[in-house]
């Protein structure tokens, strides 16, 4: 691995946010390809600071600042790819309608943004019928939903309902996560995957595509 991507890595890895478009743009200068800063640069980075989040090295304000600083270089890299079939594929990704609470989300869109997909961020308090129409419209493979509050499940319930209704089930994978579900809720309502954590998303995600 080049001195660039390693020093790239380093400084996603520590949060280094104002020095990550630099460092992102001299990978580049060397001639190192735009999906590869992104494989062998930012996601591996973020693969690290997942691994220290899960082993109770990082917290969320260190995962958040590694994350912030990872869209610094994607902000550079990301539009190089377009139009090159770069993209490993489509997540729609937002916090169902009735609850407000996106940080978990946040991480979990940067962390599958530097895993190569195309993440589309409907934000929070997101109606159902956003999540299908937006589905519909980037012919995406995952809906990713989460919540953090009990009364907002049904939404998810209702995703699954509405999937179902307009034959996507099965070709446009749910996945769900946030302190208010479990394995046990995902099954129970049909939906395709669970995560406990930004770290799980990613690899739940990685068995859809």
């Amino acid at each position: 691995m080049s001195a660039e991507i390693d020093a790239l890595i380093n400084i996603v890895v520590s949060g280094k946010i104002k020095e990550a478009k630099d460092a992102t743009q001299k990978c580049l200068d060397a001639g190192i390809e735009a999906k590869d800063v992104i494989f062998d640069g930012l996601s591996k980075a973020m693969a690290i600071v997942g691994d220290k989040y899960a082993a109770k090295q990082y917290f969320l304000p260190q995962v958040l600042l590694s994350a912030n600083t990872l869209y610094q270089g994607l902000n550079i890299v990301l539009p190089l790819l377009k139009g090159k079939g770069g993209s490993k594929g489509t997540v729609i990704i937002g916090v169902v309608e009735g609850d407000v609470h996106d940080i978990g989300k946040n991480i979990v869109k940067a962390m599958l943004t530097g895993l190569g997909l195309t993440v589309v961020d409907l934000g929070k308090d997101v109606p159902i019928k956003d999540f299908i129409g937006k589905a519909k419209e980037n012919k995406a493979e995952i809906i990713a939903e989460s919540t953090l509050m009990t009364p907002t499940l049904e939404g998810m319930k209702e995703t699954v309902k509405v999937l179902k209704e307009e034959g996507m089930k099965g070709k446009t994978f749910l996945m769900i996560g946030g302190g208010a579900t479990s394995q046990e809720f995902a099954s129970q309502i049909g939906a395709d995957g669970w995560s406990y954590d930004a770290v799980e998303a990613t690899k739940v995600a990685q068995k859809f595509l």
